[in-house]
C-alpha cells in the first residue's frame, strides 16, 4: 500500500475495519491476558508471583522452574499472540473486509494481546513483560524483521548471558528493522505501532536497565534456580 494517499487508507478503515476492532480487540486482550507463567508455575507447585523476581514471564519461571519449564512458558506466550492476530487473519475477510481492514484489526488486536498480558486482569492488571507475546504478534503481522529482530535477541542473549539485554537491544532495533524490511504493509502506520511497542518493553525493563547499570542484573546462563525443577 506504500504510496496510496492517506485519506484513501483512513476512509477504507471507516468503512471496513471499525466493525472488526471492537471484537479483536476484545480477543486480543482475553488471548493475552491469559497468566501462562503462573498457570504452568501452579502446575509446578509454585507461585511465581512469590519466587525470584516475582515476575510471571518466562525469565523468572526458567529461572525458577528450570529451562524445560520456562522454555515452555515463552513458547506459549508467543503462541497465544500469534492465534491472535491469525484468528483476526482467518476470519476478517467473511466480515466483507478489506486487506488494509483486516491489517488494521490484526494490529489492533496484537497491541490488545499484548497489554492483556502486561497488565493482566486476573492478576490485578499486573504481568509480564511483553516480549514472548510480541513476538508471537509481529510474527503473524511482519515475520521478516520480527525473525531478524529474534535473531539479533538469541545473540545478545548468549554474549550477555542476561535475556534483558537481549529484549532491550532488539526493542531498540526493532522498529528501524520495520520500517527498512516490511513489505505489503503500510510502513508508517506499522513503525509506528511497533515503536510504542518497544517503547512499553523499554520501560517494563526499567528496573532491570537499573541493576545493568549498577552491575547487579543476574545471568540467565549458570544463574542459580529457586523453587522446583
Amino acid at each position: 500500500m506504500e504510496g496510496e494517499p492517506l485519506a484513501r487508507f483512513g476512509a477504507d478503515l471507516r468503512r471496513h475495519a471499525i466493525p472488526l476492532l471492537v471484537p479483536s480487540i476484545l480477543i486480543g486482550f482475553l488471548l493475552g491476558s491469559i497468566p501462562t507463567g503462573l498457570l504452568i508455575g501452579r502446575v509446578r507447585g509454585v507461585d511465581l508471583r512469590t519466587q525470584g523476581s516475582k515476575n510471571i514471564g518466562a525469565t523468572n519461571a526458567f529461572r525458577v522452574l528450570g529451562p524445560k519449564w520456562g522454555g515452555l512458558v515463552f513458547a506459549l506466550d508467543v503462541v497465544k499472540g500469534l492465534i491472535v492476530v491469525l484468528l483476526v487473519r482467518h476470519f476478517g475477510p467473511s466480515w466483507g473486509a478489506s486487506h488494509d481492514a483486516v491489517l488494521t484489526a490484526m494490529l489492533a488486536a496484537g497491541v490488545a494481546a499484548i497489554l492483556g498480558h502486561v497488565f493482566s486482569p486476573w492478576l490485578r492488571f499486573k504481568g509480564g513483560r511483553g516480549v514472548a507475546t510480541s513476538l508471537g504478534v509481529f510474527l503473524g503481522i511482519i515475520p521478516v524483521p520480527t525473525a531478524l529482530a529474534f535473531l539479533l535477541w538469541v545473540i545478545l542473549l548468549l554474549v550477555s548471558k542476561r535475556v534483558s539485554v537481549g529484549s532491550i537491544g532488539a526493542a531498540l532495533v526493532y522498529p528501524f528493522l520495520v520500517w527498512t524490511l516490511a513489505k505489503d504493509v503500510p510502513r508508517g502506520v506499522v513503525t509506528a505501532v511497533t515503536a510504542a511497542v518497544a517503547l512499553l518493553v523499554i520501560l517494563r525493563h526499567t528496573a532491570n536497565i537499573r541493576r545493568l547499570l549498577a552491575g547487579t542484573e543476574p545471568p540467565i546462563i549458570g544463574a542459580r534456580r529457586e523453587g522446583r525443577s
